[in-house]
């Protein structure tokens, strides 16, 4: 089995160090550069399965792909933020109207935006949204290039110790923003398949959990790591890294943010999200 793996899901990431993990899958570990790839790596076979935010499987289902969701974990509400600067005019959501936002547009950020945004009678349309890509955002927004940082996890914490900065709105208080394991129609996954991912998926999250510092410095020790083993064993205990099979619950999760996305004009058309594990193609 293909399993992707890119820098911003941590559940995955750890599950490619982790001894043993997936071993009855046969695992090959494929990396790439973010989760707004996932779809097209799915596309094309380079991966049977991945996982990222909310918003990149609606995106693949708007390309009407056939997405069938098969975990999803408990909810984020440490993991995302909105910041802005302390000298800064803006105190509320409503005080963002006009002003620049660096976020990674198609990820949970758009949606986690529109909802701060829709609390206050406003759209993603009174804002500019600056795609953050490959630059320095916490720097960007210091320096006062942007006037507002959609964030998440691991920079999120380095920017929290910033005196320069202030939260103005916590993810928990808006969207679940639940990490979603998913893979298309006709990769075909059996209903046992899926349940053994999941499975999987939550086994290692336990073990991860019961282990803390071990699998922090698991993480810090990968080149390029984004900070050390204390900064990593910080990160791993804001979260829980619990997961359990999709249930309708969780789609119908996925509809709302759809059909919000779909209100803020970022969606041309409506998205159906959310369909039966058979229509899907997930055979029993």
């Amino acid at each position: 089995m293909k399993i992707g793996v890119h820098p911003n899901n941590l559940h995955l990431r750890l599950a490619r160090l982790w001894p043993d993990a997936f071993k009855s899958f046969d695992p090959e570990f494929v990396l790439y550069k973010e989760g707004r790839d996932t779809a097209s790596l799915l596309e094309k076979g380079d991966i049977h399965f991945g996982g990222t935010g909310s918003t990149p499987p609606i995106e693949a289902d708007a390309r009407g792909l056939g997405v069938a969701y098969i975990a999803a974990s408990a909810p984020r509400p440490a993991n995302g933020a909105i910041l802005v600067r302390k000298d800064s005019h803006i105190r509320s959501v409503a005080d963002l109207v006009g002003r620049d936002i660096s976020l990674i547009d198609g990820s949970f950020h758009t949606y986690l935006l529109a909802r701060s945004l829709e609390g206050e009678g406003l759209g993603l349309s009174d804002v500019t949204r600056i795609e953050s890509g490959d630059s320095d955002s916490l720097r960007d927004l210091v320096d006062g290039r942007v006037d507002a940082w959609v964030t998440m996890s691991p920079r999120l914490e380095k920017a929290l110790g910033h005196e320069a900065l202030h939260v103005l709105v916590r993810c928990g208080s808006t969207i679940p923003n639940r990490s979603l394991f998913w893979t298309l129609g006709h990769h075909e996954f059996s209903a046992e398949k899926v349940a053994a991912v999941a499975f999987e998926l939550d086994r290692i999250g336990q073990l991860v959990m019961a282990d803390v510092k071990g699998a922090a410095t698991l993480l810090a020790n990968q080149p390029g790591s984004e900070g050390d083993a204390q900064f990593w064993e910080k990160v791993l205990r804001s979260r829980d890294l619990s997961v359990g099979q999709a249930t309708p619950e969780i789609l119908a999760e996925q509809q709302e943010e759809a059909d919000t996305l779909y209100r803020h004009g970022y969606f041309k058309s409506p998205v159906q999200t959310g369909v039966s594990l058979e229509s899907l193609g997930v055979r029993k």
